[in-house]
């Protein structure tokens, strides 16, 4: 919590407060906490900055023209004074200052908070470092915290692991372990170790596939990197990158630990044209040459080639050997590029070597070619998983099976070791850049096969409102190890049995859900605890046990009848029944709550989380949120410009799916508006004279009726999904129009009793996403709050009756259609149009013979991907449609195919409902709506139009 709370914020939580609302209109007691999660490196790197800012630029600062973004001025942003930004170098003043704010802002969004338990988390709040504390010792107690010698990612600056929450950019990334290849120095071209004349010298290439080795041709390096000569811990020689190096210097490779010396620095040109021996290719020296892509921050910077199966290798082989200029370039003889491909793996269905099958089969052309990247997805692919070895002691044998074997060969004969570093660049909250260090540390056993087991027993009981998102837990818990939950550096609770280390920020949060339970009791309304009577001292770990675990009642100071009140508040909300959080939290925060519950309550499966909405990250107006280019806004500011209610329609408006939600402006905007007129239009109906009563007669009454009870069914079924998105398109948009559609309709008046219980349903429904302006509302129509409101009864819904809707509203449009079309014919022509007074409308009684085969056609042959051309074959050939106009049949199949795509088969049953009867009963409204003095409705005959089909009738209008 190192600032005010943004429209991202808002997104995932009002999901969240959402599922509140409309879970409390079932009538269930419902708890909505919100803490403030401060624990971590964040606050304490930037209250660090600005403290090394004062002391060096003074108070307040005067930075250099080129000093960059400051932590003063990034505070500055915030609206704060220069009198004030001083407090922030406090680290412990942040969690003072923003949570009360952002409890503000909250309230101002309408948020249904319970705020007696808002807590803060870290030491300075002692009752939630005692919870912290007990938990990991109850963690340890059950063999879950281990300590030892782990890769991780870790921050030299920072000198501790860099977890998760603790990066700029890397979240997610974890280690990556590559193979260092030896390869011994045999002709040193000019002459760059002459000084270490008597010494062997290796250049070191790192590699994922070991097993290809078998088929190397020569060694890479990128002419313009710089690479290192450096000592390793058993004193040999070593050439590599400056990255690998720094990478290696943290995991005891290097001769001095932690760090390394330079003994001198090359460039890569003066690498090229000398030879080195390898450890198993069927070339026993090879030479060293250039390669153009090669990465300064991926492995070594020296790349074992082999051109029969990696598509870089080849294409820039080729170029070697097809481009003379590029050779003498670097002077490069032909003798130096003089080799072959060796045949080393067969891969179905190309056979051996791979890489120029595939290269030739996708055109590339040179080594610069984009489509390389697909080349290799296509061959590591194949070769991977279909792959044979065909050479050295593991032939014949699959590649998934041969790479262990070789790797270890290569390593127990003295070619290789193993290192590891980031699968890609992580940066610190302090702006380093990360490495993988083999730390001594305390760890979470994540992957530990029957921790997991169990927690795989839990995703299973878990409610993910998506496969996708399901299938994602289950890709973490396949991969998943182990993961550090210690640090040195930030703020946090002291570890209970190594008070050195804080507790790290992805670790003290995994069932905090469960101190919501006791908070209020324990805090007394205070966010970090102050002022209560509880003492935290006596907080012991017997008497959380007792709280959470049914454990014994311990001897205590503590009035027991309020211990008792804790114990039955927590077997009254608990388990949590929903977590609402953004996609990148599957790989760690949320996986490990899971993995924390089933350690924590491991009998106890009824109190494990019951479910998980999952979203994707909150983009404003379709671009990226950010500050640096103003496309931000923070949810005070939203409130603020739009009001609450448009604010949350919008949010709710943003999606519903992983995918990128998008919180448009506009939807706000028009909001606005419409709930406006909402308000304007109920004050009218309560103040109208004119509303019908008795019994609901009219077609008009039916429809709409109809159309309540629809909207109340699909908007349930949409609340339950958590797709707030059709809530408001069932909820709001469509219910208006439906509501639009009956006053349409009703030509003299509304019915009283609709228009009650449409006011009403709308209310309801729309309360969870608007309950400002759905309770203004309902207190001015009901007199009461909607907020003891409960959802709405109903009857289930007449599809018919539907269909006969929507059939009036589409052919309403298409007699409008046709008047115009003949107001348009008369401008073209220009001449007077003179609106018709009179018309006819046909309807269609049945297929004709030739349509019902060609609607018999489609039925069997129905698939919505299906080319036209192909209907048309079929048409064409079939011999009762002989001699007709093709044009006029596929016009006729193209029209019920869109239909049935969009409504189904229903839509060839011809006999659902009487349309004359049907257009007959809103006569008086098409003649309204038409402008006529007379309408005929009748069925089609030869003297009407054959045009006219059932379900689609025909107008013919006359002067």
């Amino acid at each position: 919590m190192n600032g005010r709370l943004h429209l991202g914020h808002a997104y995932s939580l009002s999901r969240c407060e959402f599922a509140v609302g409309y879970h409390r209109l079932l009538g269930k007691t419902c708890l909505f906490p919100f803490g403030f999660h401060c624990t971590g490196m964040p606050i304490r790197a930037s209250a660090d900055k600005l403290k090394l800012e004062i002391s060096t630029y003074g108070n307040p600062p005067k930075f250099p023209a080129d000093y960059g973004q400051s932590q003063w001025n990034s505070m500055k942003k915030m609206g704060l004074t220069d009198s004030e930004i001083v407090n922030f170098s406090d680290p412990y003043y942040w969690p003072t200052y923003f949570p009360p704010i952002g409890m503000t802002d909250l309230s101002g969004l309408g948020v249904k908070i319970d705020k007696r338990r808002s807590f803060i988390t870290t030491d300075a709040n002692p009752f939630y470092d005692s919870f912290v504390r007990w938990q990991l010792n109850k963690l340890k107690e059950r063999g879950r915290v281990k300590f030892g010698a782990r890769h991780t990612i870790f921050s030299p600056l920072d000198n501790q692991p860099c977890m998760d929450h603790d990066r700029m950019v890397g979240e997610t990334v974890c280690p990556q372990e590559f193979v260092a290849v030896k390869h011994e120095m045999v002709y040193d071209k000019k002459g760059i170790f002459k000084n270490f004349a008597g010494q062997k010298i290796y250049l070191l290439a790192s590699t994922l596939r070991p097993e290809t080795l078998y088929g190397e041709t020569n060694l890479f390096v990128h002419p313009d990197l710089k690479y290192h000569l450096f000592k390793s811990k058993d004193d040999s020689l070593f050439v590599a990158s400056l990255h690998a190096i720094r990478n290696m210097a943290y995991q005891g490779i290097t001769h001095t630990p932690n760090s390394f010396e330079t003994l001198i620095e090359i460039d890569g040109s003066a690498l090229i044209g000398c030879r080195v021996k390898t450890p198993i290719s069927s070339y026993s020296e090879v030479p060293v040459l250039p390669m153009m892509s090669i990465k300064s921050e991926k492995g070594t910077g020296l790349v074992i080639s082999v051109p029969s199966d990696s598509p870089d290798d080849y294409a820039a082989v080729r170029d070697l050997k097809s481009k003379q200029a590029f050779r003498q370039k670097y002077d490069i003889s032909d003798e130096m590029v003089n080799f072959d491909p060796v045949e080393i793996i067969n891969v179905p269905p190309y056979g051996t070597l791979v890489a120029q099958k595939v290269v030739d089969e996708l055109k590339i052309a040179s080594q610069n070619d984009v489509a390389l990247k697909e080349a290799k997805e296509k061959v590591y692919k194949a070769s991977y998983y279909s792959g044979t070895l065909l050479v050295g002691e593991w032939a014949g044998s699959p590649l998934i099976t041969a790479k262990p074997e070789v790797k270890k060969l290569l390593i127990d004969t003295n070619h290789a070791f193993t290192y590891q570093e980031p699968e890609s660049k992580v940066i610190s909250r302090s702006r380093d850049t990360c490495v993988v260090a083999l730390c001594d540390q305390w760890y979470l056993s994540y992957g530990d096969e029957q921790w997991k087991l169990e927690t795989r027993k839990a995703l299973d009981q878990l409610n993910t409102f998506s496969e996708e998102v399901r299938n994602n837990f289950l890709a973490v818990l396949d991969w998943l190890h182990e993961h550090a939950c210690a640090r040195i550096y930030g703020l946090g609770t002291k570890l209970p049995w190594d008070p050195q280390y804080l507790v790290e920020s992805l670790s003290d949060s995994t069932i905090y859900m469960a101190y919501y339970t006791v908070c209020h009791i324990l805090q007394q309304g205070s966010l970090r605890g102050s002022g209560s009577s509880i003492d935290p001292r006596d907080m012991t770990d017997e008497i959380w046990d007792y709280i959470f675990l049914d454990g014994p009642l311990p001897a205590t100071k503590l009035d027991t009848e309020v211990l008792n009140k804790m114990k039955k508040e927590f077997n009254f909300w608990y388990p949590l029944d929903l977590r609402v959080s953004g996609k990148d939290l599957i790989p760690n925060h949320l996986t490990f709550c899971l993995f924390n519950h089933v350690a924590m309550w491991p009998q106890r499966p009824d109190l494990w989380p019951r479910a998980f909405g999952v979203n994707g990250y909150l983009m404003l107006n379709s671009e990226k949120m950010s500050k640096s280019t103003g496309n931000f806004l923070l949810l005070a500011d939203a409130v603020e410009k739009y009001g609450a209610d448009a604010t949350r329609i919008a949010l709710a408006d943003a999606g519903d799916t992983v995918e990128d939600a998008n919180f448009v402006e506009k939807t706000a905007d028009s909001s606005i508006l419409r709930l406006f007129k909402l308000i304007e239009w109920t004050s009218e109906m309560l103040k109208a004279d004119d509303l019908r009563e008795g019994p609901l007669s009219l077609l008009a009454d039916k429809i709409f009726s109809n159309a309540i009870n629809q909207a109340i069914f699909l908007t349930k079924e949409a609340y339950e999904k958590m797709q707030y998105r059709e809530v408001l398109k069932y909820g709001l948009y469509e219910l208006q129009a439906s509501r639009d559609w009956y006053r349409e309709l009703s030509i003299h008046s509304l019915h009283k009793d609709l228009v009650f219980k449409y006011l009403q349903v709308q209310c309801i429904l729309l309360a969870p996403i608007c309950p400002h302006v759905c309770d203004h509302i309902y207190q001015m129509v009901f007199g009461k709050s909607i907020m003891v409101e409960k959802w709405p009864t109903f009857t289930d819904y007449d599809k018919d009756l539907i269909s006969v809707s929507e059939y009036l509203e589409s052919s309403t449009a298409s007699f409008r259609t046709s008047l115009k079309s003949l107001k348009d014919a008369k401008a073209k022509k220009k001449t007077v149009f003179v609106q018709p007074k009179e018309a006819t409308i046909y309807v269609g009684d049945d297929f004709l013979d030739w349509q019902n085969e060609v609607l018999a056609i489609l039925k069997d042959n129905f698939d919505k991907n299906m080319d036209k051309k192909v209907y048309s074959t079929i048409l064409k050939q079939h011999p009762k449609l002989k001699g007709l106009n093709m044009q006029k049949t596929m016009s006729f199949l193209s029209y019920y195919k869109a239909k049935l795509e969009a409504e189904g088969l229903d839509i060839l049953d011809a006999s659902r409902f009487d349309e004359c009867e049907i257009l007959l009963e809103i006569k008086p409204y098409l003649l309204k709506t038409l402008e006529l003095e007379e309408l005929r409705i009748q069925k089609s005959s030869n003297e009407g139009s054959e045009d006219a089909l059932p379900l689609k009738p025909v107008i013919i209008y006359k002067n």
